[in-house]
């Protein structure tokens, strides 16, 4: 229904205002009572899906990537939809209306989606209000700087994220690699990287230290930079890794707007993520939990990042492509591909298509 009705009605209109039309709906049908708890019901995973992390159950390794709830508006609703859990935001402190209008865009031919929206949101106390509302899933927050902050006092604004959200939070993600800020991305050196995220560690421990703390890395790094940034996160304790952000390159696109400004997703970052996830599977020994991102559109390409040492996988782009049914589809495909390969549970595949016999 949604391919033949829903979606070609969402693609008359400019990319932006079908984004916001679908989460004020999202987070319209939150609110109607038990109808979330009656969708979380028919669309639980099967148990071969489970995983424990950090200590806390995530009942599929699928997640809702950041982006496409930055306010936490329709948490309700979209932990309902089968995922095992979601990523909102991005948070900073203060809020902020991001980059002038327009800055979404659609290339359908190319499955794809080029955004430089600039981490338009409300700021972390509006998301903290937002967050009190009922959840069927842990909810991540990824957490970011205000545009007018200074890379030389970054590390406040995240504090600041942290601080605001504890309570309210099941973890952080820390992006330093959105191409939308300007000299965002700098601060993934490892060197920058190490001061930032570990004053963000400190102060989680000491407000609870329970919470995993996550770093997102962009797959524009070079390699040297990359295994760099792996090394020295594994290195400082964080709890896992967030592989990839968007993309600045436009290779092999087909669309005429692809030469728009921004950072692209969807699926022509497919292959690139799952070699990144698989390299810094390696780079950690597969002992750093890597949530895979990028090109998610189908059963194959999330078994395909699990197998290359993902531990848990996100989607956003092929949501907007494919419609709400689509979690639902990839945990039925996941567990006909591990039943398939022998594999009596999800965690057994993680890492299966890499680690050496």
């Amino acid at each position: 229904m949604y391919s033949r009705f829903a979606r070609p009605l969402l693609f008359r209109l400019d990319a932006e205002q079908a984004h916001h039309l679908t989460l004020r709906g999202a987070a319209l049908a939150g609110q109607i009572p038990g109808l979330s708890t009656w969708v979380a019901g028919q669309l639980r995973p099967s148990p071969a899906l489970s995983q424990t992390l950090w200590g806390r159950a995530y009942a599929s390794p699928l997640g809702l990537a950041a982006g496409l709830d930055k306010n936490a508006e329709a948490v309700p609703l979209f932990t309902a939809l089968g995922f095992g859990f979601a990523e909102v935001g991005t948070v900073t402190p203060r809020p902020q209306p991001g980059n002038p209008v327009p800055r979404l865009f659609r290339l359908p031919e190319d499955r794809a989606l080029i955004n430089r929206m600039g981490f338009n949101n409300l700021g972390s106390g509006q998301m903290a209000r937002h967050l009190r509302q009922r959840r069927h899933t842990p909810v991540w927050v990824n957490i970011g700087k205000n545009k007018d902050t200074p890379n030389d006092q970054a590390a406040r604004d995240y504090v600041d994220g942290v601080r605001a959200l504890f309570r309210v939070a099941d973890g952080f993600v820390v992006n330093v690699s959105s191409p939308n800020t300007p000299g965002l991305r700098s601060l993934q050196a490892a060197g920058e990287l190490t001061e930032l995220v570990g004053e963000v560690l400190s102060e989680v421990r000491a407000l609870r230290p329970a919470l995993p703390v996550l770093v997102k890395l962009s797959p524009d790094m070079a390699a040297e930079a990359f295994a760099a940034s792996v090394e020295a996160m594994a290195a400082l304790g964080v709890s896992g890794l967030v592989v990839s952000n968007t993309t600045l390159s436009r290779d092999g696109l087909k669309n005429a707007r692809r030469s728009e400004t921004g950072g692209l997703s969807g699926r022509p970052l497919t292959g690139r993520s799952t070699v990144l996830i698989a390299e810094a599977y390696r780079l950690s020994a597969g002992k750093l939990p890597i949530v895979g991102v990028g090109g998610v559109f189908s059963a194959h390409d999330a078994y395909a990042k699990i197998l290359a040492g993902a531990s848990l996988v996100e989607v956003y782009t092929s949501l907007v492509y494919e419609g709400p049914g689509l979690p639902g589809r990839i945990n039925a495909g996941l567990l006909a591909l591990l039943r398939r390969d022998g594999f009596g549970h999800v965690s057994e595949a993680v890492g299966a298509g890499v680690r050496t016999p």
